[in-house]
């Protein structure tokens, strides 16, 4: 909101507003401090959201998606993670294994990119060297 602190010139949307009718990305959600926490647990709840120096809410319909490296269960224990921010955000979850993980699928899916990123980008790259899918298969 215009004036709301020093420095604010003009009303812009933030990230609730800009996802309206989407989908907004929270990555790392582990990493955010609990004060923050509260706010966007609270924010899902309502469906609303409120710009700094306005009291009128703003009604926001999105879905979230986040995402964390963190074991968020262990997190809730150890009272780093707002528990019922946890069951707010975990309806579907999808556990994805590292690359190092994933044995010769690194290769297959470096070929997979290489081939889409060559036709996309109009480049002349087919393949890996040998010892490049070799350092591919040691990842890890």
């Amino acid at each position: 909101v215009k004036g709301a602190f020093t420095g604010a010139v003009a009303t812009k949307a933030g990230k609730f507003q800009a996802a309206i009718g989407g989908t907004l990305f929270l990555d790392e959600i582990g990493e955010m401090p609990l004060q923050l926490q509260v706010k966007l647990l609270r924010a899902l709840q309502e469906k609303v959201v409120y710009k700094v120096g306005d009291n009128r809410g703003e009604p926001v319909d999105i879905r979230v998606v986040a995402a964390t490296n963190k074991v968020l269960e262990d997190e809730v224990k150890k009272n780093t993670f707002r528990e019922d921010l946890y069951y707010r955000l975990n309806v579907v979850t999808l556990k994805l294994p590292p690359l190092r993980e994933l044995g010769e699928d690194v290769v297959v899916l470096g070929r997979f990119f290489l081939q889409k990123y060559a036709r996309e980008f109009s480049s002349k790259a087919r393949g890996f060297t040998p010892s490049a899918t070799v350092s591919m298969r040691k990842y890890g």
